[in-house]
Protein backbone atom coordinates (compact mmCIF):
# COMPACT_ATOMS: atom_id res chain seq x y z
CA UNK A 1 0.00 0.00 0.00
CA UNK A 2 0.86 3.81 -0.66
CA UNK A 3 -1.59 5.65 0.38
CA UNK A 4 -4.10 5.18 3.51
CA UNK A 5 -6.80 7.13 4.61
CA UNK A 6 -8.17 7.72 8.59
CA UNK A 7 -11.15 8.93 10.42
CA UNK A 8 -12.36 9.93 13.56
CA UNK A 9 -16.33 9.26 13.81
CA UNK A 10 -19.06 9.36 16.83
CA UNK A 11 -18.43 11.06 20.37
CA UNK A 12 -14.77 12.41 20.55
CA UNK A 13 -12.44 10.23 23.29
CA UNK A 14 -9.11 11.04 24.96
CA UNK A 15 -6.05 9.65 22.89
CA UNK A 16 -7.27 10.08 19.40
CA UNK A 17 -5.01 12.26 18.54
CA UNK A 18 -2.30 10.14 20.09
CA UNK A 19 -3.51 7.11 17.59
CA UNK A 20 -3.63 9.65 14.71
CA UNK A 21 0.08 10.49 15.44
CA UNK A 22 0.93 6.86 15.62
CA UNK A 23 -1.31 5.80 12.10
CA UNK A 24 0.57 8.71 10.33
CA UNK A 25 4.30 8.04 11.49
CA UNK A 26 4.33 4.33 11.37
CA UNK A 27 2.65 5.02 7.92
CA UNK A 28 5.86 7.73 7.10
CA UNK A 29 8.43 4.92 8.18
CA UNK A 30 7.00 2.53 5.78
CA UNK A 31 7.12 5.19 2.41
CA UNK A 32 3.29 5.76 2.97
CA UNK A 33 1.18 8.83 2.76
CA UNK A 34 -2.18 9.10 4.72
CA UNK A 35 -4.79 11.54 4.41
CA UNK A 36 -6.72 12.66 7.03
CA UNK A 37 -10.37 12.83 6.83
CA UNK A 38 -12.13 15.60 8.31
CA UNK A 39 -15.43 15.52 10.06
CA UNK A 40 -15.81 11.49 9.97
CA UNK A 41 -18.04 9.47 8.16
CA UNK A 42 -19.82 12.51 6.76
CA UNK A 43 -16.83 14.21 5.45
CA UNK A 44 -15.44 11.04 3.72
CA UNK A 45 -19.07 11.08 1.74
CA UNK A 46 -17.97 14.89 1.24
CA UNK A 47 -14.36 13.91 -0.37
CA UNK A 48 -12.87 16.37 2.50
CA UNK A 49 -9.23 14.53 2.64
CA UNK A 50 -5.89 16.33 3.45
CA UNK A 51 -2.64 14.87 3.17
CA UNK A 52 -1.29 14.59 6.91
CA UNK A 53 2.91 15.08 7.67
CA UNK A 54 5.07 14.45 10.34
CA UNK A 55 4.61 17.81 10.93
CA UNK A 56 0.83 18.21 11.11
CA UNK A 57 0.65 15.86 13.21
CA UNK A 58 3.63 17.44 15.91
CA UNK A 59 2.49 18.12 19.18
CA UNK A 60 -0.92 16.42 19.64
CA UNK A 61 -0.07 13.30 21.90
CA UNK A 62 -1.28 15.39 24.66
CA UNK A 63 -3.80 16.64 23.32
CA UNK A 64 -7.97 15.63 23.90
CA UNK A 65 -10.45 15.54 21.27
CA UNK A 66 -9.61 15.30 17.73
CA UNK A 67 -7.72 17.15 15.13
CA UNK A 68 -9.48 15.54 12.25
CA UNK A 69 -13.06 16.56 13.49
CA UNK A 70 -16.03 14.38 14.37
CA UNK A 71 -19.79 14.00 13.87
CA UNK A 72 -22.49 11.89 13.72
CA UNK A 73 -23.84 10.37 10.10
CA UNK A 74 -26.96 8.36 10.59
CA UNK A 75 -27.45 8.94 7.04
CA UNK A 76 -24.11 6.40 6.34
CA UNK A 77 -26.34 3.34 6.87
CA UNK A 78 -27.71 3.59 3.51
CA UNK A 79 -26.05 1.79 0.56
CA UNK A 80 -25.82 4.94 -1.81
CA UNK A 81 -24.36 6.87 0.68
CA UNK A 82 -21.36 4.30 1.18
CA UNK A 83 -21.03 3.99 -2.56
CA UNK A 84 -20.40 7.78 -2.87
CA UNK A 85 -17.92 7.61 -0.06
CA UNK A 86 -16.22 4.25 -2.36
CA UNK A 87 -15.87 6.41 -4.53
CA UNK A 88 -14.51 9.33 -3.05
CA UNK A 89 -11.97 7.23 -1.23
CA UNK A 90 -11.34 4.97 -5.03
CA UNK A 91 -11.35 8.45 -6.82
CA UNK A 92 -8.08 9.87 -4.25
CA UNK A 93 -5.94 6.52 -5.04
CA UNK A 94 -6.55 5.09 -1.24
CA UNK A 95 -5.79 1.65 -0.58
CA UNK A 96 -6.53 1.04 2.86
CA UNK A 97 -8.81 3.02 5.91
CA UNK A 98 -8.37 3.42 9.48
CA UNK A 99 -11.22 4.29 11.37
CA UNK A 100 -11.21 5.37 15.37
CA UNK A 101 -14.49 5.19 17.18
CA UNK A 102 -16.69 3.18 19.32
CA UNK A 103 -19.98 1.17 18.21
CA UNK A 104 -22.04 3.13 15.69
CA UNK A 105 -18.40 3.68 14.36
CA UNK A 106 -17.26 0.65 13.98
CA UNK A 107 -20.45 -0.64 12.46
CA UNK A 108 -19.71 1.94 9.75
CA UNK A 109 -16.56 0.22 9.67
CA UNK A 110 -17.90 -3.52 9.13
CA UNK A 111 -20.32 -1.98 6.08
CA UNK A 112 -17.11 -0.94 4.13
CA UNK A 113 -15.48 -3.52 4.61
CA UNK A 114 -18.69 -5.62 3.01
CA UNK A 115 -18.23 -3.68 0.06
CA UNK A 116 -14.71 -5.20 -0.57
CA UNK A 117 -12.63 -2.39 0.76
CA UNK A 118 -9.71 -3.05 3.37
CA UNK A 119 -10.56 -1.48 6.74
CA UNK A 120 -8.81 -1.11 9.94
CA UNK A 121 -11.31 -0.32 13.36
CA UNK A 122 -9.55 0.93 16.36
CA UNK A 123 -11.56 0.63 19.46
CA UNK A 124 -12.50 4.21 21.15
CA UNK A 125 -15.16 5.32 23.51
CA UNK A 126 -15.50 6.53 26.93
CA UNK A 127 -18.37 4.04 27.58
CA UNK A 128 -16.07 1.01 27.00
CA UNK A 129 -19.34 -0.96 25.91
CA UNK A 130 -17.18 -2.29 22.08
CA UNK A 131 -16.88 -5.95 21.91
CA UNK A 132 -13.19 -6.84 21.14
CA UNK A 133 -11.26 -4.75 23.43
CA UNK A 134 -11.83 -5.29 27.42
CA UNK A 135 -10.65 -1.00 27.77
CA UNK A 136 -11.36 0.91 24.74
CA UNK A 137 -9.17 4.84 24.08
CA UNK A 138 -10.32 7.39 26.39
CA UNK A 139 -11.52 5.61 28.84
CA UNK A 140 -9.21 5.30 31.45
CA UNK A 141 -9.03 9.71 31.12
CA UNK A 142 -12.72 9.72 31.39
CA UNK A 143 -12.99 8.28 34.14
CA UNK A 144 -10.10 9.63 36.16
CA UNK A 145 -11.75 13.42 35.22
CA UNK A 146 -14.86 12.15 36.47
CA UNK A 147 -13.13 10.59 39.69
CA UNK A 148 -11.30 13.96 40.24
CA UNK A 149 -14.19 16.10 40.11
CA UNK A 150 -16.41 13.60 42.33
CA UNK A 151 -13.43 14.14 44.70
CA UNK A 152 -13.74 17.67 44.93
CA UNK A 153 -17.11 17.59 45.15
CA UNK A 154 -16.97 15.10 48.31
CA UNK A 155 -14.73 18.21 49.46
CA UNK A 156 -17.05 20.88 50.31
CA UNK A 157 -19.72 18.29 50.51
CA UNK A 158 -18.29 17.29 53.69
CA UNK A 159 -17.83 21.46 54.80
CA UNK A 160 -21.35 21.53 54.36
CA UNK A 161 -22.54 18.10 55.27
CA UNK A 162 -24.30 17.65 52.20
CA UNK A 163 -25.94 15.17 49.98
CA UNK A 164 -24.23 15.01 46.40
CA UNK A 165 -26.26 13.54 43.26
CA UNK A 166 -23.60 13.74 40.58
CA UNK A 167 -24.45 12.84 36.85
CA UNK A 168 -21.71 10.91 34.68
CA UNK A 169 -21.79 10.32 31.00
CA UNK A 170 -23.01 6.49 29.78
CA UNK A 171 -26.31 6.89 27.84
CA UNK A 172 -26.45 2.82 27.40
CA UNK A 173 -23.61 2.22 29.18
CA UNK A 174 -22.99 2.77 33.17
CA UNK A 175 -19.21 1.77 32.96
CA UNK A 176 -18.15 5.35 33.88
CA UNK A 177 -20.44 5.58 36.67
CA UNK A 178 -19.74 2.45 37.82
CA UNK A 179 -16.47 2.69 38.24
CA UNK A 180 -16.38 6.33 39.25
CA UNK A 181 -18.77 5.29 42.43
CA UNK A 182 -17.06 2.29 43.16
CA UNK A 183 -13.41 4.72 43.36
CA UNK A 184 -15.49 7.27 44.96
CA UNK A 185 -16.99 5.21 48.06
CA UNK A 186 -20.81 6.42 46.81
CA UNK A 187 -23.84 5.68 48.68
CA UNK A 188 -25.21 4.27 45.45
CA UNK A 189 -24.43 4.11 41.76
CA UNK A 190 -27.57 4.39 39.61
CA UNK A 191 -26.92 2.49 36.42
CA UNK A 192 -29.13 1.52 33.17
CA UNK A 193 -28.22 -2.20 33.91
CA UNK A 194 -29.20 -2.71 37.00
CA UNK A 195 -31.54 -0.02 38.70
CA UNK A 196 -32.29 0.21 42.58
CA UNK A 197 -36.18 1.61 43.46
CA UNK A 198 -36.00 5.31 45.17
CA UNK A 199 -37.00 4.31 48.44
CA UNK A 200 -33.46 2.29 48.85
CA UNK A 201 -31.45 5.34 47.40
CA UNK A 202 -33.51 7.15 50.67
CA UNK A 203 -32.35 4.20 52.80
CA UNK A 204 -28.70 4.44 51.90
CA UNK A 205 -28.32 8.40 52.20
CA UNK A 206 -30.24 7.87 55.58
CA UNK A 207 -27.82 4.89 56.92
CA UNK A 208 -24.84 7.15 55.72
CA UNK A 209 -25.93 9.91 58.22
CA UNK A 210 -26.49 7.65 60.84
CA UNK A 211 -23.35 6.36 60.75
CA UNK A 212 -22.04 9.43 61.05
CA UNK A 213 -20.85 10.35 58.21
CA UNK A 214 -20.06 14.37 56.83
CA UNK A 215 -21.57 13.67 53.21
CA UNK A 216 -23.07 11.75 50.81
CA UNK A 217 -22.70 10.51 47.51
CA UNK A 218 -24.88 9.24 44.88
CA UNK A 219 -23.21 8.93 41.38
CA UNK A 220 -25.95 8.60 38.60
CA UNK A 221 -25.25 7.80 34.84
CA UNK A 222 -27.14 9.95 32.67
CA UNK A 223 -29.31 6.47 30.81
CA UNK A 224 -30.45 5.97 34.48
CA UNK A 225 -34.09 5.74 34.61
CA UNK A 226 -33.48 8.36 38.19
CA UNK A 227 -33.18 11.47 36.18
CA UNK A 228 -30.94 13.41 38.31
CA UNK A 229 -32.74 16.63 38.76
CA UNK A 230 -36.42 15.00 39.50
CA UNK A 231 -34.26 12.42 42.01
CA UNK A 232 -32.82 15.74 43.40
CA UNK A 233 -36.94 17.23 43.86
CA UNK A 234 -37.89 13.66 45.12
CA UNK A 235 -35.36 14.32 47.98
CA UNK A 236 -35.21 17.63 48.78
CA UNK A 237 -39.21 16.72 51.41
CA UNK A 238 -37.18 14.42 53.09
CA UNK A 239 -34.24 16.20 53.69
CA UNK A 240 -34.91 17.46 57.23
CA UNK A 241 -34.83 12.90 57.89
CA UNK A 242 -31.92 12.23 55.74
CA UNK A 243 -29.82 14.77 57.89
CA UNK A 244 -27.92 15.61 54.62
CA UNK A 245 -28.88 19.29 52.79
CA UNK A 246 -29.50 17.37 48.41
CA UNK A 247 -27.72 19.31 45.89
CA UNK A 248 -27.08 17.80 42.45
CA UNK A 249 -23.89 17.88 39.67
CA UNK A 250 -23.92 17.16 35.86
CA UNK A 251 -20.52 16.59 35.03
CA UNK A 252 -21.31 16.80 31.39
CA UNK A 253 -18.45 16.65 28.64
CA UNK A 254 -15.74 17.70 31.16
CA UNK A 255 -15.33 14.43 31.02
CA UNK A 256 -14.41 14.23 27.35
CA UNK A 257 -11.56 16.74 27.68
CA UNK A 258 -9.24 15.84 29.67
CA UNK A 259 -5.50 15.64 28.66
CA UNK A 260 -4.93 11.69 27.88
CA UNK A 261 -3.30 9.43 30.44
CA UNK A 262 -0.29 7.67 30.28
CA UNK A 263 -2.07 4.93 29.73
CA UNK A 264 -4.84 6.11 26.61
CA UNK A 265 -1.39 7.02 25.19
CA UNK A 266 0.61 4.10 25.62
CA UNK A 267 -2.49 2.20 24.23
CA UNK A 268 -2.96 4.64 21.55
CA UNK A 269 0.28 4.29 20.17
CA UNK A 270 0.12 0.82 19.95
CA UNK A 271 -2.91 0.75 17.95
CA UNK A 272 -1.66 2.93 16.08
CA UNK A 273 1.07 0.96 14.97
CA UNK A 274 -0.98 -2.18 14.85
CA UNK A 275 -3.19 -0.94 12.74
CA UNK A 276 -0.81 0.15 9.81
CA UNK A 277 1.26 -2.89 10.19
CA UNK A 278 -2.27 -5.16 9.17
CA UNK A 279 -3.29 -3.10 6.72
CA UNK A 280 0.40 -3.54 4.93
CA UNK A 281 0.26 -7.15 5.50
CA UNK A 282 -3.51 -7.36 3.72
CA UNK A 283 -5.12 -8.59 6.95
CA UNK A 284 -8.03 -5.60 7.22
CA UNK A 285 -11.57 -5.67 8.21
CA UNK A 286 -10.56 -6.32 12.02
CA UNK A 287 -11.34 -4.15 14.82
CA UNK A 288 -8.21 -3.67 16.95
CA UNK A 289 -8.44 -3.53 21.05
CA UNK A 290 -6.99 -4.51 24.08
CA UNK A 291 -7.45 -7.77 25.58
CA UNK A 292 -4.76 -9.25 28.83
CA UNK A 293 -2.43 -6.35 27.84
CA UNK A 294 -1.91 -7.59 24.57
CA UNK A 295 -3.09 -5.79 21.05
CA UNK A 296 -5.44 -8.30 19.73
CA UNK A 297 -7.32 -7.82 16.49
CA UNK A 298 -11.12 -9.14 16.48
CA UNK A 299 -13.28 -9.45 13.03
CA UNK A 300 -15.81 -6.78 12.30
CA UNK A 301 -18.28 -10.05 12.24
CA UNK A 302 -18.01 -11.08 15.82
CA UNK A 303 -18.96 -7.31 17.13
CA UNK A 304 -20.78 -5.85 14.63
CA UNK A 305 -24.70 -4.98 16.55
CA UNK A 306 -23.31 -5.89 20.00
CA UNK A 307 -22.28 -4.37 23.08
CA UNK A 308 -20.13 -5.42 25.74
CA UNK A 309 -21.63 -6.41 29.31
CA UNK A 310 -21.20 -4.51 32.47
CA UNK A 311 -19.13 -6.69 35.13
CA UNK A 312 -21.87 -6.07 37.82
CA UNK A 313 -19.98 -7.74 40.24
CA UNK A 314 -18.22 -4.59 40.86
CA UNK A 315 -21.98 -3.17 41.93
CA UNK A 316 -21.68 -5.59 44.17
CA UNK A 317 -18.33 -4.87 45.45
CA UNK A 318 -19.03 -1.51 46.54
CA UNK A 319 -22.08 -2.08 47.82
CA UNK A 320 -20.03 -4.31 50.55
CA UNK A 321 -17.82 -1.58 50.71
CA UNK A 322 -20.04 0.64 51.87
CA UNK A 323 -20.45 0.18 55.21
Amino acid sequence: MKKIAILTSGGDAPGMNAAIRAVVRTALNNNMETYGIKRGYAGLVEGNLELLTSRMVSGILQQAGTILGSSRCPEFKESDVRQRALNQLREQGIEGLVVIGGNGTQMGSYALSQEGFPVIGIASTIDNDLVGSEITLGVDTAINVALESVDRLKVTAASHRRAIVVEVMGRDCGYIALMTGLASGAEAILIPEDEIPFEEIVTRIKKAYQQGKSNALIVVAEGSRHNVQELVQSLKPFEADLGFHIRFTILGHVQRGGVPTLFDRVMAARMGVRAVELLMQDQANVLVGLENQKIKETPFREIAGKQKKLDLDLLRISTILDQ
